[in-house]
Formats: structure tokens, sequence, C-alpha cells
């Protein structure tokens, strides 16, 4: 406990004040909450008369559109359907013209199933079935009181309207599977980091993303951002020790090199990002919005996971290496913790790279139809921006683990902990070659690996002795034990 308290002295010298710098500069930068001058027009947004409703499909219909709008009854009925499929979808009149796709839907409020005219990207990619739960844009009301009539005139025009899917329960049931896994697996320290995660989409809800609406320093808004949740996370799940501030010490610096490489890539690079079709929305909101400067602040928010991974990892190899083996000198025990450490980074470039893939693959796929040349593709408004992210990612958390393996084994040494072995103070002392006797739980965390190590090997001891000296030992710890 002494050599722990030593290191986090040690520790605490660099970080408190950096801590304190942090939260200066967040507190200067903490964003008005005004949103005096934009204007953005919700797309959910209904007019008067219009309403989204919900409810579960029953059946689904191909007909002609035309003839099927104009069969519309007030009450979601049509004209005669030809033949009805065992999954519920029917096939109606299928004579001249383009053909939609409806949705007879049963609406959650209640009353009569009414019929919703799919969306032809919907019906061609993903579809529709029965038992779906669907959001509609409801227009009878409105069609009724433009026509002054009790229903909605059949003009050819549709009075239900697929919006989207409702994702609600699937989405609560992998939350909760999710949350059930990582504490059944982590226990208390998942819980943790689940509550941590909460506090992080804080910050960046409450500061990020309104500092950059209202035209913050993206460079010192998203470095000031992700430190504040990295002593936040990091902490809060891992608890307060020598190790998670070696760990805090090497994501810090993975922070600045990325956020570096990132300032000079997305200048270099000319990032403008105008190429999508938000980007355009955002610019023409508001001129305080930079779209150059939220792809800086995004190359530099992407990879904190990834960056908080490697170094709490190196942090943990480093001690437990040294607790297992406390006379291993500085340079075999940072050789030592970087052949783990090299693991670690293969392993996790390839997470990078197939994490961005695959949050691209439309884009790759539209390149790839696109036949252009490889280096052409890679460099194109359409992929620059995700090879670049990947690269300033890979090369911050590549450059983190030497560097927080460097600073574990310098801590490390310098305190000079020796968790599992520790000299006997008692003559009494049953144990052989004098040394106190060490369970797993007689240290936290640090040192749990050791002290295990110290039990096997006492173990191993006394089952290699003779049967006179166990029974010695035995009758001396029996001696010792306290009496009530």
């Amino acid at each position: 406990m002494a050599a722990r308290r030593k290191a986090n002295r040690i520790l605490a010298a660099v970080l408190i004040p950096l801590t304190l710098l942090t939260l200066a500069a967040m507190a200067a930068l903490w964003p008005s909450g005004s949103k005096e001058g934009l204007t953005l027009a919700n797309p959910y947004a209904a007019a008067p008369g219009v309403t989204f409703d919900t409810g579960r499909i029953q059946r689904v219909v191909t007909e002609n559109c035309t003839q099927a709008s104009a069969g519309e009854s007030a009450t979601g009925g049509t004209a005669a359907q030809d033949g009805t499929a065992p999954d519920g979808t029917a096939q109606g009149n299928t004579g001249g013209g383009s053909q939609c796709t409806f949705a007879f839907t049963e609406p959650d409020k209640g009353g009569n199933p009414v019929k919703v005219v799919i969306n032809p990207d919907i019906a061609k990619s993903h579809g529709v079935k029965v038992g779906d739960n669907i959001r509609y844009l409801n227009l009878s009301h409105a069609q009724a009181a433009a026509t002054g009539a009790d229903a909605p005139a059949a003009q050819g025009s549709p009075s239900y309207i697929f919006v989207d899917f409702v994702r609600t329960m699937p989405i609560i049931l992998l939350a909760i599977l999710y949350a059930v896994v990582v504490v059944a697996v982590a226990r208390w320290r998942g819980l943790r980091a689940l509550i941590g995660l909460v506090g992080a989409y804080f910050v960046l809800g409450s500061f990020m993303l309104p500092g950059l609406v209202e035209g913050k320093p993206p460079l010192l808004l998203a470095l000031v951002g992700s430190t504040v949740i990295m002593i936040g996370v990091l902490y809060f799940a891992h608890g307060f020790s020598a190790r998670t501030s070696t760990a805090l010490l090497g994501t810090i610096f993975g922070l600045g090199i990325t956020a570096l490489l990132a300032a000079w890539a997305t200048d270099a690079a000319n990032l403008a990002g105008v190429g999508s079709h938000d980007a355009a929305t955002l610019v023409n909101i508001s001129d305080s919005i930079s779209i150059s400067g939220i792809i800086l602040s995004g190359l530099i928010i992407s990879g904190l996971g990834v960056l908080n991974d490697v170094t709490i990892t190196q942090s943990s190899a480093v001690w437990e290496l040294y607790e297992l083996a406390p006379n291993t000198s500085a340079r075999k025990l940072f050789s030592s913790a970087m052949r783990i450490g090299r693991d670690h980074i293969a392993s996790t470039v390839y997470t990078i790279a197939f994490a961005y893939a695959g949050a691209a693959l439309p884009i790759l796929i539209i390149v790839m139809l696109y036949n252009r040349p490889l280096g052409e593709a890679l460099t194109s408004a359409e992929l620059s921006e995700e090879v670049i992210r990947t690269l300033v990612g890979s090369i911050g958390l590549v450059l983190a683990i030497p560097v927080t393996t460097l600073i574990a084994v310098l801590v490390v040494k310098a305190t000079g902990v020796r968790s599992a072995v520790l000299p006997s103070a008692s003559d009494a002392d049953p144990h052989p070659g004098g040394h106190a006797a060490i369970t797993a739980d007689d240290v936290d965390d640090t040192g749990a690996l050791a002290a295990a190590a110290a039990v096997a090997g006492r173990e191993r001891a006394e089952a290699d002795a003779p049967p006179a000296t166990r029974r010695g030992r035995r009758a001396a710890r029996h001696d010792a034990a306290p009496r009530d």
C-alpha cells in the first residue's frame, strides 16, 4: 500500500495540474446553448391536420398505383383483390401502369386497418412483411378538411404514407442483453464502464456538439472534450490506481498526436466534406458551422475507444509482468511488455480498418462499380475522409503503446512494488524462506496475480517438504491463529 501511494503521488504531480487546466479550458469553451439564427426544418414536423401514427402490418398487396389509390375508401378498403399468398402478401391486378406496394396496417390507437403506401426504395431493398411495426404519415384528416367532406376524396393521392419502421423494442432488447453480458462478465467494473459511457455521451452532447454549432475552435474543443471523457471514464471504470494513471498519461499523449495529425491532414488533404447531403444541410443553416472543423473533431473522437483499450491493456501488462518477476530489469521489462504491445498493435490496426470499412460499405460498393483506378478511388472525396481517419487513428494508437509502456515501467520500477514477497517480521512465521503469508484477498487489483503466484509457490514448497516438517508447520499455524 505504501508503494502504491508513492506511485500515485508521482503521477498526481503530473495529472492534477493537467486535469485542472483541462477543466479550466472546458469552462472557457462551454457553449451558451443559444440557437439564435439557426433555421432547420424538422422533417418529422407535421402540417396542421397531419399526424404521425404507428401500427402493425396485417396484409401486404402489390397493385397498380393509380387504380389502387382511386379505389381506396375512407376505412382503408380497396377494390377486390385477386388471391392472397400464405404469408399475407396479396397480388392484385397487375395490368398496365406502374405497380406499388401497399400495407394494410392496424393502427395502434385503434380503428379499422388503413392502407399505407410503401416507398419504392423500401419495397425494393428491404420490403415489408406481416407483423412489422411501422410509422406512417396520416393525411386523411387534412384531405378531408381541404375538400370540406367527412372523408378524403379519392383523387389518386394516398392518404397514408410509410415513413419508417418502429425499432424501439429490438433496440431495447439488444441494449438489455448488452448490459447483462457486460455486467455478468466484468461485474462491477463492467457496470461502472456502462455508467461512464453515459457520462461520456453527456459531455459529447452538452459540450462538444453545441460548441461546434456555435463555431468554437474545433481542435481545442475536441481535444479538451476527449481528455475530460478519458479522465472520467478511466478512473470511474478502473478505479484510482497507479496503473490507471499510467494508462491515462499514455491516452493523453495519443490524443495529442492524433489531434496534431488530424489538424495537419484536414488542411493538407483539403477535407471539405461538402460532398454529403448532411454537410450541405449544415452549411446552409449557419455561417458559424465549419464542416472542415467537424471533420477534424470527428478524426479525434473516432479513435477514443481503441486508444483507451490499448493504453489500459498495456499498463496492466507491465504491472502484472513486474509483480510476477519483481527483480526484472527495466530494459527487460520494457522488452517483454512491448512483445505484448506489438501483438496488440497488429490486431488493433485491423480493428480500425475493418470498422471504418464496414461503416462505409455502401460507398465502397458505389466506388467499385465506377471502375476507377484504386489510387484515384482512395483519394477521392467519397473515400479520402475514411482513409485519413484510419491512418490518423492508427498512428496515434501505435505511438501511444510504447509511450504508455515506458511510463508504466518507469513508475513501477521507481516505486519498487513488492506485493507478493515481503520479509517476515515474526520469528514464528510458519512459511519457508521467511516470507509473510499473502493471499489473493490481501491486495487489491494490482497485486492479485502476484499474490496468487505466492500462494501457489508456498503450496508447492509445502507439498515437497517431508511429512514431519508439514506437521510442524500446521501446528505452528494453529498456535499462531487468533483465539476468541
